[in-house]
């Protein structure tokens, strides 16, 4: 199936409905994803990405259903990620000699996933592709969110390809931004900057800095997951570059496992220490055995700081305590503030265990955390609201880039 989207571009990609998790299991996918595909057919014909490898073959039988094969005079392949090339091998076993338009690192990355040495055109910022009046314009963007993703702009149609950047996984038949539920939309967003593309804040901004240098106009963002932003495309632009300067709102929230509640009740008093102290703050609580990574991820994200619970075991902390500090420290969230809490028996060393990975994981972390030999008792419980009651405090008197 084909869509049109603008004069002589064509959606020819694939909405994957059924998907719930993506990079292997990694990151969840609760209402699906899109794989999206463009056909430019000018005087000459460029077809932009492809689908995901499990739908190869459809892909390539939908396309020559479009279109014959043999005139397609250009591939342009984005981003060499197995979700946007994975339909290049039986693609190129009908069309081999087509060219395809990459930069330099996603030769290297198709050569190795793929092994075949297929007609590579090597291209940087600034080339240009000649498609008769129009040209496509390349523009180089590293680590967006791999060393060789690129975007690529369509003159006379102001549309910008813009690979993984500005897109979300969000299955819709509707395909444009204002013909979608809009608090969904937004949420699949955030979600997705703050999962992938955390960690490459700095070169968001100065890419988007970049191509708004360049003075083109835009009419169209053509994103390769998710929906196309028709309606006001700068919006998200707009969006991207507050949510790469550090971002916060007025959020803080509480994540904890816990054997046997006590650590629970820990959170939970510690949450209504936080909201007797500043009742504007929004609080929230998450138990990480139990509740969705990515998307507390999202709420971290968020949150201007967070605090994480855990009893000890083993001299250790809970695993899924472990995994999600792990999610964190490798995200290099940036102008945050954290503290450790956690209930034990023996031993008692998860607070410090904590607390040294949130320092790790580029926390400014307020102070050593609070640790309740066994079942909280009252005193315990009123200990915990106070501790929540001073995390408010030391947040608020903290200045923002501490």
């Amino acid at each position: 199936m084909s869509v049109p989207i603008k004069n002589n571009i064509s959606w020819v990609g694939k909405v994957d409905w059924e998907l719930r998790k993506f990079h292997g299991e990694e990151y969840s996918t609760h209402r699906g994803s899109s794989y999206n595909s463009y056909l430019v057919r000018e005087e000459k014909t460029a077809l932009i990405e492809t689908v995901w490898a499990p739908f190869a073959k459809e892909f390539v039988q939908n396309l020559q259903k479009e279109i014959d094969l043999n005139i397609i005079d250009y591939v342009i392949v984005n981003h060499g990620e197995i979700d946007h090339s994975g339909a290049l091998p039986e693609l190129m076993r009908l069309i081999p000699d087509t060219p395809i338009y990459c930069t330099a690192n996603a030769v290297k990355s198709l050569k190795g996933q793929y092994h075949q040495d297929w007609n590579f055109k090597v291209v940087k910022t600034g080339d240009r592709l000649s498609l008769g009046s129009k040209e496509l314009i390349f523009i180089e963007a590293p680590m967006l969110h791999w060393p060789d993703s690129m975007f690529c702009y369509l003159t006379g149609d102001n549309v910008l390809f813009s690979t993984d950047a500005f897109g979300q996984h969000y299955a819709t038949e509707k395909l444009f931004n204002d013909l979608v539920d809009q608090p969904e939309l937004l949420q699949e967003c955030i979600k997705y900057y703050s999962n992938i593309l955390t960690p490459f804040s700095s070169f968001v901004d100065r890419k988007i800095k970049e191509f708004v240098s360049l003075n083109l106009p835009l009419d169209m963002i053509c994103t390769s997951h998710g929906v196309i932003w028709r309606d006001n495309p700068l919006q998200i632009v707009t969006k991207y570059l507050e949510w790469s300067a550090s971002y916060q709102e007025n959020q803080i929230t509480i994540i904890y496992d816990s054997m046997w509640d006590a650590t629970r009740k820990m959170a939970e008093a510690i949450a209504h220490g936080i909201t007797e102290e500043d009742p504007d703050v929004l609080v929230k609580i998450y138990n990480a055995s139990r509740a969705d990574k990515n998307d507390i991820i999202t709420e971290v994200f968020r949150s201007k700081a967070i605090l994480v619970g855990s009893p000890t075991i083993n001299k250790g902390i809970l695993s899924a305590i472990a995994g999600i500090l792990e999610e964190i420290r490798g995200l290099g969230f940036k102008n945050k503030t954290a503290a450790a809490f956690g209930a034990y028996g023996w031993s008692g060393e998860s607070v410090k265990m904590i607390t040294e990975r949130l320092k790790d994981g580029g926390f400014t972390v307020t102070n050593d955390g609070l640790k309740l030999l066994w079942n909280p008792d009252e005193d315990g419980i009123s200990g915990c609201r106070a501790f929540g009651s001073e995390f408010a405090r030391t947040v608020v008197k903290l200045p923002p880039n501490s």
